[in-house]
């Protein structure tokens, strides 16, 4: 977000100080002051959600590895370098948490065939069964939250989402 585009205690929708009427945002169009406010929470939910997943899959696994399954479970067995890219962390970290997931069960790795000098990583049987197990109740999640909605809305806010995660960040 640009300079000025935080949200501030005492704002309405309109991004206008309801104390003294004055605009504390000029600037800043209305459209990105909802988009960051309605982010913001979904994001936060998330995160507690993600953190609750994670938990049912093992209860010591972290939140943030949540998303290391996810990749593995649709894309299959990946170089942990992959993973990293696609999640967004260094090798350290990729790397850490490789290890903790491997020391719970829930990912193996193997040789790559194509280079024999890198490992692939995938879902264990067990790690699989656990994940797709949880993934399978917040799908019904997901469909009784929408289902007052047409299925073209919901494509469309999978198409925008998609498009939001694949735009570069500057």
């Amino acid at each position: 977000m640009g300079a000025g585009a935080e949200v501030h205690e005492g704002e309405n929708d309109g991004g206008v100080d309801v104390n003294g009427g004055v605009d504390v945002n000029r600037g800043v169009d209305r459209e990105f002051l909802s988009l960051e406010r309605e982010l913001t929470l979904l994001l936060r939910r998330a995160r507690a959600s993600s953190g609750e997943m994670a938990r049912q899959v093992h209860p010591d696994l972290e939140p943030a590895a949540y998303g290391l399954l996810v990749c593995l479970d649709d894309s299959g067995p990946q170089r942990a370098t992959e993973l990293a890219a696609y999640i967004g962390v260094g090798k350290a970290t990729m790397s850490r948490q490789l290890r903790a997931l491997e020391e719970l069960g829930l990912v193996a790795r193997e040789p790559d065939p194509a280079d024999g000098r890198a490992w692939l990583v995938h879902l264990t049987e067990e790690g699989g069964a656990r994940f797709r197990t949880v993934r399978a109740g917040r799908r019904e999640r997901y469909v009784r939250k929408l289902a007052g909605w047409d299925r073209t809305e919901v494509a469309e806010l999978a198409r925008l989402l998609r498009q939001l995660n694949e735009s570069p960040e500057s």
